[in-house]
């Protein structure tokens, strides 16, 4: 690890004002400090988030569920009002990572988490991400992790966020701060395609801070599950995932939700998918549809061609748990 400074300043404005292009804000650690360690991120600087205790808070007021930057993942996935407000979430968070990295791991880090490719991560390997230009070998290459959807010539990385993917079904909004003053982003636009700029992750401005995270409140009855399918079941990141959640009323879907994880460059909302599924019965036909069409131009590169057959499956595998009301467990991780 290279040699940097630290400070720890006391509030939102106190942290932009000393932030750089170079200098990178510090919550939990769990996933700069890794990229340190490999050597691919090198800040002079960091500046630790950790004593804005007002960056904590999660409440709710009006409608809207608000989750501060720093909360951690443990306390937000138990948290009653996200219980209550946004059990999606929860549930997403709980089938993330380990008890030990959800006890540090913070919403604000985990909306600014990098790929888990494992060109990105080698530095004795060329990446277009880590440093433009250089090429992407995941192509043609080792990609049984990488993405059928959204990926560009440039990079076929995926975001690794097991969160992210119900926050982008339940249509949060990322609070941000800057020199500028607050704007409000939502998470559709929050992430980008990796394009040819593949090393930009986020929206987010160099000097923008992340204060919290809102989400509309949806009683959805229990009418909702997050189904995870990975290499082992537990501590290994989604092949494929699916966030789904629907109301019903009189037999019929009245508004449904859906997100996949693993897929692409940032979680994977199609609108046009879940409105094919409103006003029609929570049935196959209508779950194959939705799949295909969240799933068209969608194409492997070869080790990963499988996840096109998975993701078709596990769609409406999702959405039926969702509609029979019996959410994927994450204690007992066998597949419903």
């Amino acid at each position: 690890m290279r040699p940097f400074s630290f400070s720890r300043p006391e509030a939102p404005a106190l942290a932009i004002a000393a932030k750089t292009a170079q200098a990178r804000f510090l919550a939990g650690g769990t996933n700069l400090v890794d990229l340190m360690k490999y050597d691919v991120e090198r800040p002079p600087a960091l500046l630790d988030l950790g004593r804005i205790e007002a960056l904590r808070e999660i409440t709710e007021s009006g409608g809207t569920l608000r989750i501060g930057a720093l909360a951690t993942n443990a306390d937000t996935a138990a948290h009653p009002l996200v219980q209550r407000h946004a059990p999606l979430l929860a549930d997403a968070i709980l089938a993330g990572a380990t008890p030990q990295l959800r006890n540090m791991a913070t919403t604000g880090g985990n909306l600014l988490q990098r790929t888990r490719c494992h060109y990105f991560y080698d530095r004795q390997t060329p990446c277009n991400k880590r440093e433009p230009g250089t090429g992407c070998p995941a192509i043609g290459g080792v990609n049984r992790i990488h993405a059928i959807l959204g990926a560009s010539s440039s990079c076929i990385a995926t975001h690794p966020s097991d969160m992210c993917v119900a926050l982008a079904a339940l249509e949060a909004v990322v609070v941000v701060q800057g020199p500028e003053g607050e704007r409000r982003i939502p998470m559709a636009g929050f992430h980008r395609l990796p394009g040819d700029e593949p090393w930009r992750d986020t929206t987010l401005g160099e000097r923008e801070l992340i204060t919290a995270v809102e989400i509309p409140t949806w009683e959805t009855g229990g009418h909702r599950t997050y189904l995870k399918l990975r290499d082992r079941l537990s501590y290994a990141f989604a092949l494929v995932s699916v966030a789904a959640a629907v109301t019903l009323e009189g037999g019929r879907i009245t508004k449904a939700r859906v997100a996949l994880g693993g897929v692409a460059h940032k979680p994977w909302r199609v609108a046009e998918a879940e409105a094919l599924l409103e006003g029609r019965a929570p049935d196959e036909p209508a779950f194959a549809a939705a799949a295909e069409r969240l799933l068209h131009g969608a194409q492997g590169q070869g080790e990963n061609d499988f996840k096109v057959e998975l993701a078709r499956r596990a769609i409406p595998r999702a959405l039926h748990q969702a509609a029979a009301g019996t959410p994927q467990s994450h204690v007992e991780k066998a597949i419903s």
